[in-house]
């Protein structure tokens, strides 16, 4: 939840870039308190690198773990990683392997974009 709440604050302060690279990842654990940050492209790293800092901080201030470590990485598989930014963007890929979908949004007149 941290995680999330940083990138909302990194939002609301104009750094999409960071924004973006947050929600569309979570990091995954090495060790106990070691965390890699898979990022998209190099111009993603150079963006980030100056704020990691900031972001290493604000999460060993709300998990009290001042162990906490965070470092930036290269995807190297970024289809497969892909997280859903939008409702309509997870409809989407799951009407690809199940067309019904489609037939229940329409006859119980669901929302999607939420």
């Amino acid at each position: 939840m941290a995680w999330r709440r940083y990138a909302h604050e990194a939002k609301a302060k104009g750094m999409e870039t960071f924004y973006n690279a947050m929600i569309k990842r979570d990091p995954k654990q090495i060790e106990k308190t070691h965390f890699i940050m898979d990022v998209d492209n190099q111009i993603q790293v150079d963006y980030i690198t100056p704020h990691l800092q900031d972001l290493i901080g604000y999460l060993r201030e709300e998990l009290k773990n001042y162990e906490v470590n965070l470092e930036l990485k290269l995807s190297e598989n970024k289809e497969v990683e892909v997280k859903f930014l939008t409702g309509k963007d997870r409809f989407a890929d799951m009407a690809k392997k199940n067309p019904n979908l489609h037939s229940f949004k329409n006859i119980f007149n669901l929302d999607i974009e939420y």
